[in-house]
């Protein structure tokens, strides 16, 4: 840039809403001539402060900015422009008229061009590259994009080579009042307890406005009630709502819907204005006392009812809603201490009366009952509205049913000894009847509960006696259950025996289990070879014990001997060495056991004693009887007899298999009699329904039975095909099924009835 080059900014502003005069601010040529050029702009009034030929920040206040000469002399460019204003929405035809770019090496003459860059330039904003004059082609909207950062750089027409140093300038939307406050988080739902007092918060509304809050009053918003006076009234700055009046009773009405409005220009004439709905629900409290709709109620009942069965329902009703309707109910007095309970149905909130006790109209056959009913949660800021309780009378009548007899016990325990006789007593069970003294009662037993029938019961008397022996050790206790029974009325009642057999010493002890013994070929004198021990069936009081000793013959024997180890245990123990296989591979040793019972009782047990070879360890090896070779016969001979053997087997078999093929006739000439064989051997217990679930001659046709003199068991040299049955040939498969289909027999057991009868007829197709 030439050093002669001018540094000047003219200004031409405009006021908003009428045009102001023509300020200036700019410097001088080093040789003291005034400015020459002009920078225009016909939108609004930029400060003289921005407009320098440095990129400025758009925001920066003039009391920051530095003097407008040292800022050129520091930066030396010739821009003399700095930020532009364009209002939003504008509807003109003609393209809005931002300002003029003009820069002092522009000498007229053509020879520099205006290029503009930027956010929205060529889209948004066109500058004139002769006269640098800016237009914005499009409607703006500063809630859109409150500014636009532009870049502009004057260049050499001809060389296209720049002039000026490529500087930034912004153009700013400014605002108009062109959006209406909306309330973001609408509609409201609010709630406030009834009966509050005047002024009481409900809920806050917030309204917001897009435009600019910096200038004017286009988003300061200001709120008021449309519908819902004179409840609820609205702080016209702050949106909260209060109640307007107090003591609003929800039972009278629960729900109010309010209309409120937000209106910007602090609620001017000409504002926009945005509405709401805020439905304000009234929460319940416990304001409400619980009342009876009767004073009293009336219920009737029958003696036989069953205990915690319900005796009644009765309800108070409460108006509140919630917990604070829930209802505690309580017996205050009445007749038969604990014969009724009642409780509340949290379902329902009603007073639920059930049986405590079982009911005797002979006895007692009406109560009468007084019940309270108080609220369960009972709100301190409402007891002038009280008292929360509410009582009433019941009255319950007991009518009379034909009871079933009553047994004196309801569990009778009895003993019997095992070796009872039968028609032996054991006990007695005994009933009577509530409603008649004289009434006969008849006695039985519940014979599931005693399948083999070890017992009978007298049917006056209730005795119940033996009716067959008794064992112990099968069945040492009987559960029986005992029904008693008006002779002349149907209802009848149960009672339960125990019946406990008790011991008798009648069963012999025996080996705990089945021993093998084996003994060593090594064996030494004095070796203990088993220990044994004993069970018996019995249960004596003090437990077993068993005794044991070596029955006769063997008592004395020179091999073994026995040791009673006193507790209940005995030992085998060898009385020599020097056993031999070969001479005895086993000995029986007669083990005698005797219980300690009254009388006592015994038996002999064997014990088999097993001689065996034995390594130097006593392990035993081989334990079998020792097999002898007969003396005079070789291996060789051996071989030779056994192979005769073999041969003359062979030689049977054959003879047998050419024989019965010798007797096989050609063909069977009476097929009907081997038919009534098969089906006399297979019938399976249908009896003649079976032979006639279907027709034999239907099974078989005779006339295409083939040549006689063909023989079975010779195969044909030629291949023969075996043939399906065409679609329209009759399936003749199908006809033993359905003929016995048509009978209603069972399948099983007459399919090889008629199965074998296949096999030794042709195909009939």
């Amino acid at each position: 840039m030439p050093s002669s080059a001018l540094t000047s900014c003219h200004v031409l502003a405009s006021w908003v809403g009428g045009w102001g005069g023509l300020s200036q601010c700019g410097g001088r040529q080093s040789d003291g001539s005034p400015p020459s050029r002009m920078l225009r702009n016909w939108a609004t009034l930029p400060p003289c402060w921005g407009l320098n030929s440095r990129s400025g920040d758009p925001e920066k206040s003039p009391q920051s900015d530095p003097d407008p000469w040292e800022v050129q002399q520091r930066h030396k460019r010739s821009w003399v422009w700095n930020q532009f204003f364009v209002l939003e929405e504008y509807t003109g035809n003609e393209p809005l008229y931002v300002g003029k770019l003009h820069s002092d090496v522009d000498k007229g003459d053509g020879k520099v061009k205006y290029v503009l860059t930027g956010e929205g330039a060529t889209t948004i904003f066109t500058i004139d590259e002769n006269t640098g004059d800016i237009h914005a082609t499009k409607r703006l909207d500063r809630e859109a994009q409150a500014y636009y950062t532009l870049q502009a750089q004057a260049v050499d027409r001809i060389t296209n080579l720049p002039v000026e140093p490529k500087s930034e300038f912004v153009v700013k939307v400014q605002d108009i009042n062109d959006n209406e406050p909306k309330f973001v988080d609408g509609p409201y739902l609010a709630g406030v307890p009834e009966m509050s007092p005047l002024g009481t918060m409900v809920v806050q509304v917030e309204a917001t406005d897009a435009d600019d809050p910096t200038y004017g009053n286009s988003a300061r918003v200001v709120y008021s009630i449309v519908h819902g006076q004179p409840y609820f009234s609205v702080e016209p700055k702050t949106g909260i709502i209060r109640t307007a009046l107090a003591n609003m009773d929800r039972e009278s009405r629960d729900q109010y819907v309010l209309v409120i409005q937000a209106k910007d220009m602090v609620g001017q004439m000409g504002g926009l204005s945005g509405t709401t709905t805020v439905t304000v629900t009234l929460t319940d409290v416990n304001d409400n006392p619980p009342r009876f709709t009767h004073d009293s109620y009336q219920y009737t009942v029958l003696e036989s009812l069953p205990l915690q069965s319900v005796v009644a329902r009765i309800k108070a009703a409460d108006i509140d809603i919630g917990s604070n309707a829930e209802i505690d109910y309580r017996i205050m007095d009445g007749d038969g201490p604990g014969m009724f309970n009642i409780t509340t149905d949290e379902d329902t909130q009603e007073g639920v009366i059930f049986l405590q006790k079982t009911l005797d109209f002979e006895t007692i056959n009406s109560f009468a009952l007084k019940i309270e009913a108080t609220n369960r949660n009972i709100d301190s800021n409402f007891l002038s509205l009280g008292p929360f309780s509410d009582t009433t009378s019941v009255k319950v009548t007991v009518e009379d049913v034909n009871e079933p007899p009553i047994f004196s016990s309801p569990l009778s325990q009895m003993v019997v000894s095992e070796d009872a006789k039968m028609g032996t007593s054991i006990g007695r069970v005994s009933a009577h009847d509530p409603d008649s003294l004289n009434s006969a009662i008849r006695y039985s037993i519940d014979r599931n509960t005693d399948l083999e029938r070890f017992f009978n019961v007298d049917a006056l008397s209730g005795v119940i006696s033996t009716a067959k022996p008794l064992d112990r050790e099968a069945n040492s206790v009987h559960n029986l259950t005992i029904f008693a029974i008006e002779s002349r009325k149907f209802p009848c009642s149960m009672s339960f025996a125990v019946v406990k057999v008790l011991d008798v010493n009648d069963n012999a002890p025996l080996f705990a289990m089945d021993y093998e013994t084996l003994l060593c070929e090594n064996a030494m004198a004095g070796q203990m070879i088993q220990t044994i021990s004993a069970v018996d069936k019995d249960e004596p009081p003090n437990g077993h014990r068993f005794y044991y000793a070596l029955a006769e013959p063997v008592a004395t024997n020179l091999n073994f001997t026995l040791r009673d180890n006193k507790d209940n245990t005995a030992s085998i123990l060898t009385k020599r060495g020097g056993f031999r296989r070969r001479e005895q591979p086993v000995y029986r040793l007669p083990v005698l056991i005797v219980d300690s019972g009254s009388p006592a009782l015994s038996s002999t047990n064997t014990l088999s004693v097993r001689v065996c070879e034995c390594d130097s360890d006593g392990v035993a090896l081989s334990c079998g009887a020792v097999a002898y070779t007969a003396t005079g016969l070789s291996t060789g001979a051996l071989l030779a007899i056994l192979g005769c053997i073999i041969t003359l087997l062979v030689m049977v078999l054959l003879i047998v298999t050419m024989r019965r093929r010798k007797k096989e006739p050609l063909i069977l000439e009476e097929e009907r009699d081997v038919r009534e064989n098969i089906v006399r051997y297979d019938d399976e217990g249908g009896g003649e329904e079976d032979t006639e679930a279907f027709d034999m001659v239907t099974l078989r046709n005779l006339n295409v039975i083939r040549d006689p003199n063909v023989r079975r068991d010779v195969t044909p040299d030629t291949p023969t095909f075996f043939h399906y049955p065409s679609a329209s040939r009759p399936a003749y498969k199908n006809l033993p099924d359905n003929r016995l289909k048509e009978k209603r027999c069972d399948f099983k057991g007459l399919w090889f009835v008629y199965l074998p009868v296949w096999i030794f007829k042709s195909p009939p197709w």
